[in-house]
């Protein structure tokens, strides 16, 4: 496991060699939550159009609405993607033997 390094065997209290694994959880979690949150948004731009009942100031701000929860989709698929490349690239998504 990619943690078993930053834990201190003889103590089995984590040292500072875990910050890299903790950050890469935070972003991971960030990132999927924030992904929820713009599928629900998705959602509820949805049942605002629907409900809109051809009021053309609800039907823009539906649409306006579903526009930026796209947008802000691909985003974060984007930056989930970027952050996968560049980890990658330079080997951090391999911490089991830390430099420091």
């Amino acid at each position: 496991m990619p943690w078993d390094s930053c834990i201190d065997p003889s103590t089995g209290i984590a040292t500072l060699r875990c910050i890299p694994v903790v950050i890469k959880n935070l972003v991971n979690w960030a990132l999927i939550f924030a992904g929820v949150v713009a599928l629900f948004l998705i959602v509820y731009a949805g049942f605002k159009f629907v409900t809109s009942q051809g009021d053309s100031t609800q039907v823009d701000s539906a649409k306006k609405t579903l526009t930026y929860a796209i947008v802000g989709l691909l985003l974060i698929l984007l930056s989930f993607a970027i952050l996968n490349l560049i980890a990658g690239l330079t080997g951090v998504d391999q911490i089991t033997n830390p430099a420091f």
